[in-house]
């Protein structure tokens, strides 16, 4: 489990769609952009950047994103699962305490928080966007405490 459940939404965007399997809890990226203001424009798809580097970051996914075979079992909505190529929920502000971090960070409270590549959580600026800022370091778990901030 990527993102424990102790979370603050203040604003969530569900007019994105994406086509690849996720985890929640990682920072999600424009694929391609939508021609319009429309809910259902299906060339508004986001997915976890593989690169940092030119990433445009669009906030936290809260949802795990599961490819199954819907003739066989239903979606688990108690686990807030979302079929391939459904709508996603995205956090856009808010704070989520989270375990996609990038490997070998030590990230302390006040520390600036950027886009890492695969939609990981980073402490480098390098060829990165700010998406906001650490609450803690990281727990025994590996979690840590994110205040997230994409106008």
């Amino acid at each position: 489990m990527a993102l424990k459940s102790d979370r603050i939404e203040l604003l969530t965007d569900i007019s994105y769609f994406m086509n690849t399997t996720a985890e929640r809890g990682g920072v999600l990226s424009a694929v391609t952009s939508g021609s319009g203001v429309s809910m259902d424009d299906a060339n508004a798809v986001v997915a976890y950047a593989a690169n940092a580097s030119g990433a445009k970051p669009l906030g936290v996914l809260l949802n795990d994103v599961v490819d199954i075979d819907l003739t066989r079992q239903h979606i688990n909505w108690h686990k807030d699962e979302v079929q391939i190529g459904g709508k996603v929920t995205v956090l856009r502000q808010g704070q989520v305490t989270t375990d996609l971090l990038v490997s070998g960070i030590t990230p302390t409270a006040g520390t600036p928080a950027y886009v890492g590549n695969s939609g990981l959580i980073g402490t480098s600026s390098t060829n990165a966007v700010q998406i906001g800022s650490f609450l803690s370091g990281k727990d025994s778990d590996g979690y840590a405490k994110v205040s997230v901030n994409i106008a």
